[in-house]
Parts: C-alpha cells; sequence; structure tokens
C-alpha cells in the first residue's frame, strides 16, 4: 500500500488577519505531525498549479474570473465577514485545486493507493456561484468531477467529516447522480445546512447531524449506520474525503467530542469499502481543523490509518 502526501509551501502564502482560524499554522501543524519518522514512507509530491480552468469543472467561468480579479497585489479583499484574499491567496487555492486533482490522478492511474491533500484554503462551503466560510473553489467537489470526465468514474462518493457541513458539495452535486455527498456535522451550526431532509433530486445527498457534545461513541454508530450503509449501497468506484479535523474535542469552532482515534477509525472503515468497491481508492482533502494540537494529530491518524496501520 502506498499513500501519497501532496502539499506545497504557497499553502502558508495565503494571509489572513492576525486572530483569524483559518491561518497557515495549520499546515505547519500537519508537516510537523507528518515529520515523525513513523511516515519515512509516505510519497511526498509538491500541489502542481491548476490552469484556470480547472476550477470551471463545478464553478461557472464568471465565477471563477470574479475570483481572479478580485485578487490583491497587497492588503486584503473581503468576500464576506470571514473570507479573504490575500496576495498569495490566488496561488494557494489554485494550488489547492491542483493538488486534489494530482491526487486524483495517482490514484486512477494506479501509481499510489490511496492519497492526501493538505492545502489551505479549504473548500467544502464554496458553492457553485459563492465563497464562503474560507472556500474559494471547492476541492473536493473539482475531484470528484475531475475522476468522472478524466478517467471514466461512473459514481464518486465525496464522505465529509467536518464539524461544519458542506454546503458547497451539497449544492455542486445536488442534480447529479453520479456523486454520493455524506456528511456527519454538528446542528446547529455554521452554515444552518444539512438536514436529514436534504435529499438531492437523485437521493445521493446523506445527512447525519450530530448534536454539541456527542462523543466518538455516538459518531461511530451514526456513521455506520447512516453513511457506510449507503455507501455500500452506492457501490463509489472512487472515495473522497473532506477531512475537517474540526469535530476533534479540542477544536474552538464545534462542540462535538471526537478524539483522533475516531478519525482513523472512519478512514479504516471508508478503507474496507474502497477495498471491496474501489480497488482500494480514496483521496483525502484537508478541511477544517483549527485547534493546532487537535488538527495535528488527527490528521495524523489519519495518514497512520491511509498507510495500513
Amino acid at each position: 500500500m502506498t499513500t501519497l502526501y501532496v502539499s506545497h509551501p504557497a499553502a502558508l502564502d495565503h494571509a489572513m488577519p492576525e486572530g483569524h482560524p483559518e491561518r497557515a499554522d495549520r499546515i505547519r501543524a500537519v508537516d510537523r505531525a507528518l515529520e515523525d519518522e513513523r511516515f519515512v514512507g509516505l510519497v511526498r509530491a509538491l500541489a502542481p498549479k491548476a490552469a484556470p480552468e480547472v476550477p470551471t469543472l463545478v464553478h461557472p467561468v464568471p465565477y471563477v474570473q470574479a475570483i481572479i480579479e478580485a485578487s490583491p497585489q497587497d492588503g486584503y479583499v473581503q468576500i464576506d465577514g470571514d473570507t479573504l484574499l490575500s496576495p498569495g491567496t490566488l496561488e494557494a487555492a489554485l494550488r489547492g485545486v491542483g493538488g486534489a486533482v494530482h491526487a486524483v490522478d495517482a490514484v486512477m492511474t494506479g501509481e499510489c493507493t490511496n492519497a492526501f491533500v493538505a492545502m489551505r484554503p479549504p473548500g467544502h462551503h464554496a458553492e457553485r456561484m459563492t465563497a464562503m466560510g474560507f472556500c474559494l473553489f471547492n476541492n473536493a467537489a473539482i475531484a470528484a468531477r475531475h475522476a468522472r470526465e478524466a478517467h471514466g468514474a461512473a459514481r464518486v462518493a465525496v464522505v465529509d467529516w467536518d464539524v461544519h457541513h458542506g454546503n458547497g458539495t451539497q449544492d455542486i452535486f445536488w442534480d447529479d447522480r453520479s456523486v454520493m455527498y455524506a456528511s456527519t456535522h454538528e446542528m446547529p451550526l455554521f452554515p444552518g445546512t444539512g438536514a436529514r431532509g436534504e435529499r438531492g433530486n437523485h437521493d445521493t445527498i446523506v445527512n447525519v447531524p450530530l448534536r454539541a457534545g456527542d462523543d466518538g461513541a455516538v459518531f461511530r454508530e451514526v456513521f455506520e449506520a447512516g453513511i457506510l450503509s449507503r455507501l455500500e449501497s452506492f457501490a463509489p468506484d472512487l472515495i473522497i474525503i473532506s477531512a475537517g479535523f474540526d469535530a476533534h474535542h479540542l477544536d474552538p469552532l464545534g462542540s462535538v467530542r471526537l478524539t483522533e482515534a475516531d478519525f482513523g477509525w472512519a478512514t479504516r472503515r471508508l478503507m474496507d469499502l474502497a477495498e471491496r468497491h474501489a480497488g482500494g481508492r480514496v483521496v483525502s482533502v484537508l478541511e477544517g481543523g483549527y485547534s493546532l494540537k487537535g488538527l495535528g494529530l488527527s490528521a495524523a491518524a489519519h495518514v497512520d490509518a491511509l498507510m495500513g496501520r
């Protein structure tokens, strides 16, 4: 089993104002965690910079062009209350897209078994035409659409365990029968979407909300019954994980009480399912996670599992 780790120093250049939770230290925390000697077997690659047309796999051309044109030479451009562009943002975002696409290519061609892409800004709140929640381009959704367009994947599952619902991914795939979007997330919490009744036009949207204070036992129960059972029936050709680690009990932006062991467990369960249906193919992209300690511990547990430990 070969695991690919994709990142790039440009992720550090997406500068945010002091005190903003989506900060460069998040990537440093992941990198430090994966410097441990037990990760010496990782195949490491730099995220390539995607051409501007690649995000148009899921975002309309005018939206992508507007993000490019809004990118500042200095200072900040504010998209909404917590989503900003700085001079290094556009390259970081395009390398986030490029890293996700590169990981899909590597997994779908058999170059590696699975992959983890650690870039920022995150992506799962980015809707087709709306940037929000720290997100500009929806990396997981672009990766899923690329798998279909470039590699002929008939069915792709996007599994999202970020503490916040991935409203953007849901918006993009609401009417796409070839993609199953399945999410556990805290409710009520930003962005306010993700109720059980939100099922998409083809019953391929699966929302399993958690409540504040729910712990790993609750998470594992609902993940098994509410998500894995649906994925088993869907039988995806590729699993993409929106790997947000802000459901960790140390995280300041959520109130779910998971530990790093819970993320390792969920990773292994998805890998088992991928072995049965997808030739083991799993691509994971970083979403949230705002406690540096919790993020480092969780990313390490996640990659441990991807490496077969």
